[in-house]
C-alpha cells in the first residue's frame, strides 16, 4: 500500500470523491437520523448522528491518518474530548498525573469535576522525567503530558515518559494541540492516546470549536467510541466540515506560524522591556534539545515575561493593535493575552497559577513586519 505524505492524506485521507455526484468536497450531511432498509438494515452502519455522521466520519478518518492511529473521533470541543477519555480510562481510586502548568480548562476539569468522581492527581513538571516518575502511585492509570504546555512552553520527552507511564501499567495520553499533527506525531514516539482542541490549529480560521481523540490502539479506540455515544458530545456535521477544511491547508499554515513566530521571538529577545521568552526554537530553551528530536519546528506559539511586571503586561495587551486581545489560540490571526487574569484565571492560587508577568501570543499569518511593528509600539 502506498504511503502518502502529510499534505497529500490532509487533503485526501477520508475524503474520496462523492460517489453520486463526483464532488471533490465532502458533503455535510445536515440529518438527524437515517433511513433504514428493513428493520436493522443500515446503510453503511448509520442510523442516527450522535452515534455516527458521514461527514464526522471523514474527520474522523483524516485525524487518525494524520496522527498515524487507528481510531480518531471527533467532539463538540476540546473539553468533551477530554472528560470522555477520563471518563473512558478512569474509575474511583485511580489517580492522574499532570503537568504543573496545564492548560486552565485541563485543570479545571481534573481538579474540580474528576476529583468529586473520587479521582486523585498529582501536578508534576512535565520535562522533569523523574518527578514524573516520582509521582507515580500503584493506582496511577494517566500520565497526561501537554508538550508544548500551555502557557510556559515547556517540552516533554515523549518517548521516555512512554516508557515511564508503561511500566507503571499507566496510558499515556499527549494533549498535541499546540503543536499539530504535523509538527509532532505522538503515537509514533510511544503515546497511548493524543488529545486535540480542534478548535485551535486544525480548524485554523477561529470559526469553530471542536476536539478530537486518536488513538493507535483498535480495542481502546472502540471504548473511546462506545463512551462517546454514550455521553453524546459530539461534533456536529457542519463543525466537521469546517475543521476538515482547516485540516486541508494545516501544513501550510503551521509553516507560516512558525516562520512569523521566529520573527517574534527574535525581536522580544532583544528588547529591553522584555525579561524572558519562553520559545522551544530558541537554543537556551531547557527543551530545546528534546524538541528538535521529537518536532518538525517549534511552533507558533510564543509566550514571554514584561520587565515592569504584572501592569506593564496588562497594559502591553491593551495596546496591541494587529494582535487582538482575545482568548483561544491557532488561528490565521495574531491574539495577545494575559494568562494569569485570562485563560489561566481558573488555576489562581493552585501548583499551576502563573506568574502575573507573563504574556502569551499565539501568532498569526499575517505579514510579519506589522506584527514586529505592533509589538514594539506596544512595549514602548
Amino acid at each position: 500500500m502506498t504511503v502518502h505524505g502529510f499534505e497529500t492524506r490532509a487533503i485526501h485521507a477520508g475524503q474520496e470523491p462523492d460517489p453520486r455526484t463526483g464532488a471533490v468536497i465532502p458533503p455535510i450531511y445536515a440529518t438527524s437520523t437515517f433511513a433504514q432498509d428493513g428493520v436493522g438494515g443500515l446503510r453503511d452502519g448509520y442510523e442516527y448522528s450522535r452515534s455516527a455522521n458521514p461527514t464526522r466520519t471523514a474527520l474522523e478518518e483524516c485525524l487518525a491518518a494524520l496522527e498515524v492511529g487507528v481510531r480518531g473521533l471527533a467532539f463538540a470541543s476540546g473539553m468533551a474530548a477530554e472528560d470522555t477519555l477520563l471518563r473512558t480510562v478512569l474509575s474511583p481510586g485511580d489517580h492522574v498525573i499532570i503537568p504543573n502548568d496545564a492548560y486552565g480548562g485541563t485543570f479545571r476539569l481534573i481538579s474540580r469535576v474528576v476529583e468529586r468522581w473520587g479521582v486523585s492527581w498529582t501536578a508534576a513538571p512535565v520535562s522533569d522525567i523523574e518527578a514524573v516518575r516520582g509521582a507515580i502511585r500503584p493506582e496511577t492509570k494517566v500520565v497526561w503530558l501537554e508538550t508544548p504546555t500551555n502557557p510556559l512552553l515547556n517540552i516533554a520527552d515523549i518517548p521516555a515518559l512512554a516508557e515511564v507511564a508503561h511500566d507503571a501499567g499507566a496510558l499515556l495520553v499527549v494533549d498535541n494541540t499546540f503543536a499539530t499533527p504535523y509538527l509532532q506525531q505522538p503515537l509514533t514516539l510511544g503515546a497511548d492516546v493524543v488529545v486535540h482542541s480542534t478548535t485551535k490549529y486544525c480548524g485554523g480560521h477561529s470559526d469553530v470549536v471542536g476536539g478530537a481523540l486518536i488513538t493507535g490502539d483498535a480495542a481502546l479506540g472502540d471504548e473511546l467510541a462506545y463512551h462517546q455515544n454514550a455521553l453524546g458530545g459530539v461534533a456536529g456535521p457542519f463543525d466537521a466540515w469546517l475543521v476538515l477544511r482547516g485540516l486541508k491547508t494545516l501544513a501550510v499554515r503551521m509553516d507560516r506560524h512558525c516562520d512569523n513566530a521566529e520573527r517574534v521571538v527574535e525581536a522580544l529577545a532583544g528588547h529591553p522591556n522584555v525579561a524572558e521568552v519562553l520559545y522551544p526554537g530558541l537554543p537556551s530553551h531547557p527543551g530545546h534539545e528534546v524538541a528538535r528530536r521529537q518536532m518538525r519546528r517549534f511552533g507558533g506559539m510564543v509566550s514571554f515575561r514584561v520587565a515592569g511586571g504584572e501592569e506593564a503586561a496588562v497594559e502591553l495587551c491593551n495596546r496591541a493593535q494587529v494582535f487582538t486581545l482575545g482568548e483561544s489560540l491557532g488561528g490565521v490571526e495574531s491574539l495577545i493575552e494575559h494568562p494569569g487574569r485570562m485563560t489561566h484565571a481558573s488555576a489562581a492560587g493552585s501548583p499551576l497559577e502563573v506568574a502575573a508577568d507573563l504574556v502569551r501570543l499565539s501568532v498569526g499569518i499575517e505579514t510579519v513586519d506589522d506584527l514586529l511593528a505592533d509589538l514594539d509600539n506596544a512595549l514602548k
